[in-house]
């Protein structure tokens, strides 16, 4: 299939932030019990994020409704808006080729991109924030959308290592064409196994959607479950947002484009490839039934176990979130 191989690391670094198995297991165990039936969230009352997320432009893939002045269901095709040709995929009877692997020892094969079978979804979000009495840590799986129509996930594939810092690209010539597949492509995003669901979604900043500037400041680019909004990685005054000024959620509280007296909102910052890449936590509360919604997808990666998992027990899963 391909006359001239070059594997090119991306990047290598040290595991930061792994995931602890118990909060793996827990998640492996809400299989047998989530419920997946369509979300509901408790109406609260109606604050500054309402009106800002009503005048949002979604992606073209995207519809969205309020059945009630503090919801908003969206519904989306999933298929995103940008995307390579091929990318890089977990080893699997489909694409047995091995042709490079991550520096955490996840086997990869070239994969032709397709939207066919790429997962739509709907989901009801509460649009009328506020934050909880405690923090609750993000489930693996989707923890947000992103305006584009995708999901956001957490920085954790499902062994416990940061995908963005976990990339590796394999470049090769077919017919005449050169060609470079990435675990993680140029917009931080790759999708799941096909056999897991195929959903395609992002580890960290996504640096393809439109909203998303190389300089000025970042616009709203997407809304996690709990409701509060999601924004790039610069401030108002387009100077980047260093991990450091942000809250163990990801969280800061400071003026934005759309909120310029200021506004709690979640940052995906610029250039981070650790545990910090995308949120940790959230401040205000997400509705069990959607949490429920997002843990049953999270639980079909999960039940992929492949003949790749390291014998060595550093991680207990070799597939990707």
């Amino acid at each position: 299939m391909f006359n001239t191989h070059r594997i090119r690391s991306v990047r290598q670094i040290s595991l930061i932030g792994v995931v602890s198995l118990l909060a793996i297991g827990a998640v492996v165990n809400a299989c047998s019990s989530a419920d997946a039936t369509a979300s509901t969230v408790t109406d609260t009352t109606a604050n500054a994020y309402t009106a800002v997320y009503k005048t949002l432009s979604w992606g073209a893939g995207v519809t969205v409704s309020y059945p009630t002045a503090c919801t908003m269901t969206l519904s989306s095709t999933g298929v995103p808006a940008y995307h390579d040709a091929y990318y890089l995929g977990p080893v699997s009877a489909q694409y047995p080729t091995q042709v490079a692997a991550t520096a955490s020892g996840l086997k990869l094969a070239v994969v032709p991109y397709t939207p066919s079978g790429i997962a739509a979804y709907t989901a009801t979000v509460n649009i009328c924030p506020a934050k909880a009495s405690a923090i609750t840590t993000t489930n693996l799986g989707p923890i947000g959308y992103i305006i584009s129509g995708e999901y956001l996930y957490n920085a954790f594939e499902a062994g416990g290592v940061p995908a963005v810092g976990d990339n590796v690209s394999y470049t090769f010539t077919q017919s005449g064409t050169t060609y470079t597949a990435s675990f993680i492509d140029k917009c931080n995003s790759h999708p799941t196994p096909l056999a897991a669901g195929y959903t395609w979604h992002y580890h960290g900043i996504p640096t393809c959607v439109a909203a998303e500037t190389a300089s000025g400041s970042s616009r709203l680019i997407g809304i996690a479950l709990d409701g509060f909004p999601v924004y790039g990685g610069r401030d108002i005054n387009g100077n980047v947002i260093a991990v450091s000024q942000l809250d163990a959620c990801n969280g800061i509280t400071s003026p934005t484009s759309e909120f310029p007296n200021g506004a709690y909102h979640y940052v995906l910052p610029i250039g981070v490839t650790n545990k910090s890449s995308s949120l940790n936590c959230y401040q205000g509360t997400v509705s069990r039934p959607l949490m429920a919604q997002m843990e049953l997808l999270a639980c079909k990666m999960l039940n992929i176990v492949t003949a790749d998992v390291p014998k060595d027990g550093t991680h207990q899963m070799a597939m990707s979130m």
